[in-house]
């Protein structure tokens, strides 16, 4: 802690220090307010994007909020926060990575590493220096919508990946470069079916989305405490050694109290116990979950640990709040005073109270060559063969193969979930490669590129070909809003396939999803089977070893389901075993596990 810290805390009012712990989302916030109130943090939550969107437009939003906090009365600069997953995948022409469970499937951390890396200087050119990322929840149910954010069901695994995540994003020097967020503390992978309840806020993105949702994601972790050490901790320990600066409390409870009002979990635990040295930062609207009485919702949490605040709308209301909490002797002062103590370690480690901070880079870095480069190689080591009875893979070089489904020439599709938008969508969302691309700079004239969908089979009328492939995909989607209850393949995706199978000798399936499906009848109809996942802006990779160019590498982070996964009593079948294990795959020079 260093006398400038000391200093700041004792020249600041207390109307400055809760303005410090307050995270504002931009369009809630105009840069001049910033300026007078010393606000310090502004985030793009999920498509929280400038228009147009483009990187010039993104680093001028950004450098004007920045700036604005630099002329404030103490002129400490904020920290601007985003959701940068997968890249820095708010902005339009940003590198798309493959998400977590690709990367999980690739279990390569040097790989993990250099996209966060990348992607830190893909944020940083924007202006940003804070993403929210990396997601170190270890899934324990498919069905949750957020199993993609995940590397995998192997505690050990996402400890792994997770540290890589943190190391590439803040940087190797003693400094940080961009601020990793390890999230969300803890177990919200551990959740139980059907406990999700009392977010205030889910029915209006459920209604804007157009989705039921929200059956697991945000629920109940009805676990032990050896269960929370022994499954769910580990990723965060591998976090703290790598030495990260914040950590997002997770929406989810633990055997019925929300971890945001948690006192024992965030700061017994995570802050004494284990030592944590950063900032805890709330989930977006998560403290309105605690109680329907606002002032004991946020008296309880920041009591509890949380340090600064994802309002994220009426920042107004939660100072007038937190001031009369101080005031009435709800909130003890020294709890605030620890909040802005933590958040100003971390901004004087990242060089911005003394103007050390590493130089921006020139928003032209987004989407550069060696970035989309690297994305393409990710893409292709996180593909798994799952099964190729008839070696029909890789494609012959002499063969003729005809190419379906939407999912083959849609980047949306390819990159899932936060993408441009919140639950992402399909389309040319953003500039990139697809499977098709990929395939056709491969092939040239022995690609029939059908275009034929699950919704319209007649540019199939006619065409035969040696080998078929056919893509099929999840529709895009992101927290709450992809809980599923049944992981079943649409059935007008599978009738595509059997329409294919009908004019070919052979054929190969690939599958883009935010997780493993059952893939019912297709699993006899292909030939050989490929879990994709949501390969990112540069799924022309995947066409690498379709082909054979590039080795198939990736094995499964978790289970592959067999059959649906539901019982009668809406949970999880244990009776039927899976029809492949994690670490399934077939990789070159070793054969497939049973």
């Amino acid at each position: 802690m260093s006398a400038r810290i000391d200093q700041l805390i004792a020249a600041t009012t207390l109307d400055e220090k809760i303005a410090q712990i307050t995270q504002v989302d931009r369009t809630a916030i105009t840069p001049e307010e910033v300026a007078e109130l010393g606000i310090g943090s502004i985030l793009s939550g999920g498509g929280g994007n400038p228009e147009p969107n483009t990187p010039q437009t993104w680093r001028a939003m950004v450098d004007a909020y920045v700036d604005a906090s630099r002329r404030s009365r103490l002129g400490i600069p904020l920290l601007y926060g985003t959701d940068a997953v997968h890249g820095h995948s708010n902005v339009v022409g940003a590198t798309i990575f493959p998400h977590n469970l690709a990367l999980g499937a690739a279990g390569d951390a040097e790989l993990v590493t250099q996209i966060a890396r990348a992607t830190a200087v893909e944020t940083a050119a924007t202006g940003a220096r804070w993403a929210f990322a990396p997601m170190v929840a270890v899934p324990q149910d498919p069905r949750w919508g957020r199993t993609f954010e995940c590397f995998g069901q192997d505690p050990e695994l996402v400890a792994e990946l997770g540290a890589a995540s943190v190391s590439g994003l803040q940087g190797p020097g003693p400094g940080i470069d961009v601020l990793a967020c390890a999230k969300h503390f803890v177990a919200d992978g551990g959740t139980t079916w059907g406990t999700t309840g009392g977010a205030q806020w889910v029915p209006w993105w459920v209604r804007a989305y157009g989705g039921p949702g929200w059956h697991i994601d945000q629920g109940d972790a009805r676990i032990d405490e050896a269960t929370l050490r022994e499954v769910h901790l580990p990723p965060y320990l591998a976090a703290l050694a790598e030495g990260v600066g914040s950590i997002m409390a997770s929406y989810s409870s633990w055997n019925g109290q929300k971890v945001h009002a948690h006192r024992w979990l965030l700061t017994d635990l995570l802050k004494e116990e284990l030592g944590f040295q950063g900032f805890v930062v709330s989930d977006y609207h998560a403290i309105d979950q605690v109680s329907a009485d606002y002032h004991e919702a946020v008296v309880r949490c920041l009591d509890a640990g949380v340090d600064m605040v994802m309002v994220p709308f009426d920042h107004e209301r939660f100072r007038t709040t937190v001031r009369a909490a101080v005031e009435a002797g709800d909130l003890p002062l020294e709890r605030l005073d620890d909040a802005v103590r933590r958040i100003l370690r971390v901004k004087e480690a990242m060089g911005l109270l003394d103007g050390t901070a590493e130089p921006l880079p020139d928003p032209s870095v987004l989407g550069a060559p060696e970035h989309r480069a690297l994305a393409r190689r990710a893409a292709a080591a996180g593909a798994v063969l799952l099964a190729d009875r008839s070696a029909a893979l890789p494609l012959p070089s002499d063969a003729t193969v005809l190419l379906a489904g939407a999912g083959a020439d849609d980047v949306g599709l390819a990159c899932g979930g936060w993408t441009i938008e919140w639950a992402g969508g399909a389309g040319p969302v953003t500039p990139g490669s697809t499977i098709a691309d990929g395939l056709a700079a491969h092939l040239g004239p022995r690609l029939v590129a059908t275009g034929a969908t699950a919704e319209d089979h007649r540019p199939l009328e006619g065409v035969t070909a040696t080998i078929g492939v056919v893509v099929v995909h999840e529709h895009p989607y992101a927290e709450g809003l992809g809980d599923r209850e049944h992981l079943a393949l649409e059935p007008a995706q599978a009738e595509l396939v059997r329409a294919v199978a009908d004019r070919v000798q052979r054929l190969v399936v690939v599958v883009l999803s935010g997780r493993p499906l059952s893939l019912g009848p297709v699993t006899d109809l292909a030939d050989a089977i490929v879990a994709a996942w949501w390969p990112g802006s540069e799924a022309a990779g995947l066409a690498d070893v379709l082909v054979g160019a590039i080795p198939f590498s990736g094995t499964l982070p978790l289970s592959w389901p067999d059959g649906d996964l539901v019982s009668p009593s809406r949970v999880p079948d244990p009776t039927p075993p899976p029809r492949w294990l994690p670490g399934h795959g077939l990789v070159a020079g070793r054969s497939a596990m049973s």
